[in-house]
């Protein structure tokens, strides 16, 4: 079964990210160029926060907010879910459900390897029963039932 590291390093992607003192407009810029639904937001190349397009959506119907001037330091999740790098497909998909989370960071030893959605999950979680179900299928083929003959005892 595939782990948390398992998926990161399949990404293939590193830790998009912004500092404090970024605006939201420049981290949208980000976003958009690198694709990406949630941005990391660092102080001292530390992980202080994340934002993200459901963020987005909160913050700019907010009295006031104008995209060009806001800082991301005070629109950002403080409140970080980290998950291990052990865990499999299976635990980080409990976790998004129970947690109602989009987003989780993964951890291993105590520094952040990366970040996961629960897009990528689904789509490993789809990739494993795919294939699962071509080894069951080739365990049992047509071929057994149309070889199969069955003989009546004199």
């Amino acid at each position: 079964m595939e782990t948390a590291k398992k998926m990161v390093a399949d990404k293939g992607r590193k830790i998009v990210s912004v500092p404090v003192g970024t605006t939201l407009f420049t981290t949208l810029e980000k976003m958009n160029q690198k694709k990406v639904g949630a941005i990391l937001v660092t102080r001292n190349e530390n992980i202080i926060g994340i934002w993200t397009e459901r963020d987005l959506m909160q913050d700019v119907i907010q009295e006031g907010v104008d995209l060009k001037s806001a800082l991301i330091e005070d629109y950002m999740t403080t409140q970080l879910i980290s998950a291990p790098h052990t865990d499999t497909v299976f635990n980080l998909m409990d976790k998004f459900l129970g947690l109602r989370v989009r987003h989780l960071l993964i951890e291993e030893e105590g520094n952040i390897i990366g970040l996961v959605s629960g897009g990528d999950v689904m789509k490993c979680v789809i990739h494993e029963k795919d294939t699962e179900l071509r080894q069951l299928n080739s365990m049992v083929s047509w071929d057994y039932y149309e070889n199969w003959k069955w003989k009546p005892k004199d």
